[in-house]
């Protein structure tokens, strides 16, 4: 080599779709559930020879309910993968349900090359534009060399703050561009601010409330569970002497056995929820954010308490019920700073009241009556589990007779649809939660409707030997529809009875298997018969078609005022 001779480096080059691969492994990504199409084929060739597991659901809404559970019950970021158009527009139930409920996801979705966008080319949808109300962050990627820092930069948005689904779009041409493989680069995202410590000061004027309080609550939702806060919670709530209740999505956050439960409150929740709610001098709302379904009628909700509101989401604070003292920060290290300022107080009176109110008003059912109960299917199931299980749900009467009668003792145990109500989550819920935890006992508690919505995801479960649950709560309506058309509507039943498929037998036509019961003394047999299998498995069970939930907060009225009570004594 001469002395006027330039040495030339050469960076080495990847098609897009390795790139994607690659960077997903940094992310500890090993497995993903996605749907082929034509272009997403590149990347979906690229898996072919990559450690990540691939999941095929039998339809994208299935699949990124999958990733949802994944990531609920492991806090890890799920992943699932869409083709263009159709692929991409039947991820925004799952992407919305993810949304409402602050799950972190990375959606990547194929897209028509770069400059066929915009000519209604085939299966071209504006996937950005369609799905930014239902995420937490989207970007389409036009320029190959942004691919990986991109991906890196979904992964902590996601994950971070209040975590949510993220969509990333995709062309065709950008995965099959040759990229320069180039090293992490630091994240670069202005605007983005995440404030995981409360304010030192916000924080000891709660604890000083705390201190002072004779009648406190514990109001506990799901950001208790995302932010890993149980513990701190619980210490809280022994040292400070402190009763909890949770949300439908807080269920788990705090052990349902210990006595200073109060169970889940709200339209459904327990009667001694919500007297001792509408009765505190101190409410004090953890990772919740005052849902409607929560509070009744606003302006008469907790009308004696002041409230103490701390969330990692600034925009969640005073949004719905103002707060004397905000903190804004993770609950974690909010809880646990104020675990040290914190005083025990016995509060005798108020333990005697929640006391005499859980007497008057426990949860129950007609435990004489000839036909099966719902809620008598659920107690057997969680007394023959010990309580155990990870359950999943879909949505209506079902679900909240699983809120009310298994108790769950751990955070990411139940996994449900809050926000959005999305009928159909319970079984490819459970088939993401049995990928993301093989050795648990996986149960989806479901309704006939529910069930019918996303059944196909069986063949998914008997693909992949996937020995999930399915107990269906089989009242032949779409229940809490027709409950509600009972109670305001007259009676008048319109379109709310389906016929339903044999569904035992359907489930032996998948290659799983079915069991039935339509007798009372039926249910124990049937659950250990279920409990027993080792594949997948539907057990249905012919309930009372017409029985409700109780108690209900009617829609309008305050947290107090609920119907059924006297049904409840009766019974």
């Amino acid at each position: 080599m001469t002395a006027n001779t330039i040495e030339k480096t050469t960076v080495p080059t990847k098609p897009g779709s390795q790139i994607i691969v690659d960077t997903l492994l940094e992310h500890g990504v090993d497995v993903l559930f996605g749907y082929l199409g034509g272009v997403v084929l590149p990347l979906f060739d690229k898996l072919y020879d990559s450690p990540i597991r691939v999941v095929i659901p039998r339809h994208e809404q299935g699949g990124c309910h999958m990733a949802d559970a994944y990531a609920r019950s492991t806090g890890k970021v799920g992943v699932v993968v869409a083709t263009s158009g159709p692929g991409a527009t039947n991820l925004t139930t799952g992407l919305a349900t993810a949304m409402m409920d602050s799950v972190p996801l990375v959606a990547l979705t194929g897209q028509v090359r770069t400059e066929l966008i915009g000519n209604d080319a085939f299966q071209e949808a504006d996937t950005t534009g369609i799905t930014r109300p239902i995420t937490k962050h989207n970007v389409i990627v036009k320029n190959p060399n942004e691919l990986a820092q991109t991906i890196r930069e979904a992964f902590f948005i996601a994950s971070t703050g209040r975590p949510g689904p993220v969509l990333i779009d995709i062309p065709v041409d950008m995965q099959i561009a040759q990229v320069p493989a180039t090293p992490p680069q630091p994240l670069d995202l202005p605007g983005y601010r995440i404030r995981e410590r409360g304010h030192a000061r916000q924080i000891s004027a709660a604890a000083e409330a705390v201190n002072s309080s004779q009648r406190p609550v514990l109001y506990v939702g799901g950001g208790v569970i995302s932010g890993n806060a149980s513990e701190p919670l619980r210490k809280l709530a022994k040292k400070a002497n402190i009763p909890v209740t949770m949300t439908l999505m807080g269920l788990g956050a705090f052990d349902q056995n210990d006595p200073l439960s109060l169970d889940m409150l709200g339209m459904h929740g327990a009667a001694y929820a919500n007297f001792a709610v509408q009765n505190c001098d101190l409410l004090i709302c953890v990772g919740a954010r005052f849902d409607d379904r929560v509070t009744g009628k606003l302006k008469a909700f907790a009308p004696n308490a002041r409230v103490i509101h701390i969330d990692l989401d600034p925009s969640s604070i005073s949004k719905n019920v103002p707060a004397d003292i905000p903190v804004v920060g993770s609950a974690r290290h909010v809880l646990t700073e104020m675990l040290e300022l914190v005083e025990y107080k016995e509060r005798k009176e108020w333990f005697d009241q929640i006391a005499e109110w859980k007497k008057r008003h426990p949860l129950r059912y007609n435990r004489n009556a000839k036909t099966i109960k719902p809620q008598y299917v659920i107690e057997e199931l969680w007394k023959q589990t010990q309580g155990q299980a990870i359950i999943t749900t879909g949505v209506g009467q079902h679900q909240m007779w699983t809120a009310q009668f298994y108790r769950f003792n751990r955070p990411r145990q139940f996994i449900t649809s809050g926000g959005l109500g999305t009928m159909g989550f319970g079984l490819p819920a459970a088939i993401g939660a049995k990928i993301a935890n093989p050795d648990a006992l996986v149960i989806d508690i479901d309704g006939d409707s529910s069930f019918n919505m996303t059944l196909t995801e069986l063949s998914t479960a008997v693909m992949y030997e996937l020995p999930v649950k399915v107990c269906l709560i089989n009242n032949g309506y779409m229940g809490m529809v027709r409950q509600w058309q009972e109670l305001f509507y007259g009676k008048r039943y319109s379109c709310s009875s389906l016929k339903s498929p044999d569904f035992a037998r359907l489930a032996e036509a998948f290659g799983a298997v079915g069991l039935r019961a339509e007798k009372k003394e039926e249910v124990p047999a049937v659950i250990k018969a279920m409990l027993a299998e080792k594949r997948p498995c539907v057990a249905d069970f012919h309930v009372d078609p017409e029985e409700n939930v109780w108690p209900m907060v009617p829609a309008g009225k305050s947290l107090h005022e609920m119907d059924g009570l006297d049904i409840f004594e009766m019974a």
